[in-house]
């Protein structure tokens, strides 16, 4: 009975030690970035009350699919929640980064260059697209003068 107990709870130690793990400082996740040799990508969101946010962390950042590509990425959530708790400082943090890369609506997803700190993709929204979809557009940004200067364009 013991080893039947034993195999599931493996089994979901594994699941979850495989999650992606999500910084909450974007600092720090540049300077991992740069140790690794990884671009950021930060999920700008309000957690509890934009539906949108909701969908793509459901459809998107907990699929097996994100789970097989994200360790490409240092990944970093900034949150903006109404109704949870959150430390003043973070708050203000979050706040001063929203302001500094104009964010316009929930939720968005940059991704930067984590030595210069340029952004060379971004998406604002969620239209219900399939997680291969997302990671799709998302693998479509180009780290480079010509895909930075493209995405000026939009």
């Amino acid at each position: 009975m013991k080893t039947l107990l034993a195999l599931p709870l493996c089994l979901l130690a594994t699941a979850l030690s495989a999650a992606p793990v999500w910084l909450t400082d974007l600092d720090a996740a540049k300077a991992q970035g740069v140790k690794e040799n990884k671009p950021v990508l930060v999920d700008f969101t309000g957690s509890d009350w934009c539906p949108p946010c909701k969908a793509l962390h459901k459809n998107v950042f907990e699929s097996k699919e994100f789970a097989a590509v994200a360790s490409k990425y240092v990944l970093v959530e900034l949150d903006y929640p109404r109704n949870k708790p959150q430390e003043p400082k973070l708050k203000a943090k979050n706040a001063e980064l929203s302001k500094k890369f104009g964010i316009s609506g929930f939720p968005t997803v940059l991704l930067i260059d984590a030595k210069s700190g340029d952004v060379f993709g971004k998406t604002v929204g969620f239209g219900g697209q399939t997680a291969k979809e997302y990671l799709d557009k998302l693998a479509s940004f180009k780290n480079t003068p010509e895909g930075k200067a493209a995405l000026e364009q939009e």
